[in-house]
């Protein structure tokens, strides 16, 4: 069981069947006699990604929620789903791609990564911190871009992904794209 006194950045609970992450917390000390202390916690859903403000009394008990960190391996698209094999079973996991977010349009052929579970469900998705991918189509830069300030242009890559990527990149080259973000990060030689 956990106690509001373990309440720390990044602690993992169960609120209400659901689990939630603790981004932060303060304390708020009673001004009358007999009333309670309360601790105020800012707490993200992980299982839809919400992100509010919750009041708990002092002392007040939690579970841990049962999670559990699986490596799995892309494989396909199947429409409004992705799928991945467990590396540890083998067995085919299904992922909709509105659950997971911007995070489906990072999948390339034989991507490991780790997944996060809860009750047999992925909940969230550790990709790499950058990705490689080709350029397919570029636009030219214009002249004078660099004058403005914006020493960037348009471009396509192997995945359907548009970035902006610096004037020196061309058709064919690959990228490291930040998967954080989506944007361009380096040149890989």
């Amino acid at each position: 069981m956990i106690s509001t006194s373990d309440f720390k950045k990044g602690l993992r609970i169960l609120l209400d069947g659901d689990p939630y992450v603790v981004m932060g917390t303060t304390t708020q000390s009673p001004s009358a006699r007999g009333a309670a202390t309360l601790i105020k916690a800012k707490v993200r859903n992980l299982r839809t990604d919400q992100v509010f403000d919750k009041s708990f009394k002092a002392g007040e008990k939690f579970d841990e929620p049962d999670l559990d960190k699986r490596g799995l391996q892309y494989l396909y698209d199947e429409g409004d789903t992705l799928v991945f094999m467990d590396q540890e079973s083998f067995e085919e996991v299904r992922v909709g791609k509105k659950d997971i977010g911007d995070k489906a349009q990072f999948m390339i052929d034989g991507l490991e990564l780790k997944a996060m579970f809860f009750e047999g469900q992925v909940l969230d998705l550790e990709l790499p911190t950058t990705l490689e991918f080709e350029v397919m189509e570029v636009e030219p830069g214009t002249k004078g871009d660099t004058v403005q300030g914006s020493a960037t242009k348009p471009a396509t890559l192997s995945n359907g992904m548009r970035v902006q990527v610096p004037l020196y990149i061309k058709q064919g080259e690959v990228i490291k794209v930040a998967t954080k973000d989506g944007s361009f990060s380096e040149r890989v030689r």
